[in-house]
């Protein structure tokens, strides 16, 4: 992956004097005056929190979330999408070596990086069609798939806001800003077929489907899940925060402000006891539902409210009254004693 710059506009109007940066990615290690702008350069791909001083001291730019991603098509990650990629994917495929992004050579997003990728990537140039943007990742195990959501990060008010009304707990309080990095989070609920392909086992009460979502299991035994798949894989899944939780059941950037997540009707996007259509014990209408069988929030997630309890990574505690960033929640020594459950049940 070859360095970007990227250009930050400064608080105050820069001089001519050296300028020293900080920042989480330690690559990034140099910037420069551009006019009235300042270019930081070394950042690759991903996330990463900057803050540029001059020499003496004097700040330039506040400290700021910085994003820097290439775009599906830019198979040699220089930023742009030309004929040169075609040379650069066309020259992997023959050599049996994708030396390059292979989420940016898989051109018509079917997982696999084919001659039809070359032929979708020189459709696109040639403006009859477009490429499939970085919204979603398919991941398979075992046989079995699942989506992964892609959620572009982004600032928004955590807590009781007014479009939650009187479905709010007292604990939602108080409502505070939160800025978060991009992330991505699963279309549905753990279902007991991937639980059963990563784990071998299925410890659900409810059973009959296993479309449904998986239950009776511990924030442990999600932990356990997740180190298997994680090995499984060779990705990183993890559980997400509560922040993030939150901001995807919203709808992120694209939310509409709905008091439940996707919809001002609670029947229209969730399953709750009044809408299930059976109270028979472990049959197909009892309790849980199959998943995704209710409409989807705003980024096509389903079931973030109702059908059943999620897990988040987070320990329980008061939620802050200042702005945080990419917040995890207290720490294990603070004497937090559960940990958060989102999404009803």
């Amino acid at each position: 992956m070859p360095n970007h710059i990227i250009t930050l506009t400064p608080t105050v109007t820069p001089v001519a004097a050296d300028l020293v940066v900080t920042s989480s990615d330690p690559a990034v290690a140099a910037a420069r005056l551009a006019g009235d702008k300042i270019q930081v350069v070394g950042i690759t791909e991903g996330t990463t929190t900057i803050c540029v001083n001059s020499a003496d001291g004097y700040a330039f730019s506040d400290s700021c979330l910085v994003e820097v991603y290439t775009e599906r098509g830019d198979v040699n990650c220089d930023g742009f999408v030309n004929i040169s990629d075609v040379t650069v994917l066309i020259d992997a495929l023959l050599s049996s070596d994708i030396a390059y992004s292979v989420e940016n050579s898989d051109c018509n997003n079917d997982g696999n990086v084919t001659i039809s990728d070359v032929t979708a990537l020189i459709d696109a140039l040639l403006g009859g069609a477009t490429l499939p943007g970085k919204d979603s990742e398919i991941i398979t195990v075992n046989g079995l798939s699942f989506k992964m959501m892609k959620v572009k990060g982004g600032t928004f008010l955590m807590g009781a806001t007014d479009g939650q009304g009187d479905q709010a707990y007292d604990d939602e309080y108080p409502v505070h800003e939160v800025t978060l990095s991009s992330y991505s989070i699963g279309e549905t609920e753990v279902t007991q077929a991937l639980w059963q392909a990563v784990m071998y086992s299925n410890p659900s009460g409810l059973t009959g489907n296993l479309s449904r979502p998986v239950e009776t299991v511990s924030w442990n035994d999600c932990q356990t899940f997740i180190a298997k798949l994680n090995q499984m894989t060779g990705k990183s899944f993890r559980l997400p925060t509560e922040a993030e939780w939150e901001f995807a059941a919203r709808g992120g950037n694209l939310s509409h402000d709905y008091m439940y997540a996707g919809s001002n009707n609670l029947d229209e996007v969730a399953w709750v006891i009044s809408n299930i259509p059976s109270q028979q014990p472990n049959t197909e209408g009892y309790g849980t539902q199959p998943v995704a069988q209710k409409a989807p929030n705003e980024l096509g997630l389903y079931d973030m409210s109702g059908n059943v309890y999620e897990w988040c990574s987070d320990w329980f505690d008061a939620y802050p009254a200042e702005a945080q960033i990419n917040p995890t929640g207290p720490g294990d020594d603070e004497g937090c004693h559960y940990r958060v459950n989102r999404g009803g049940s």
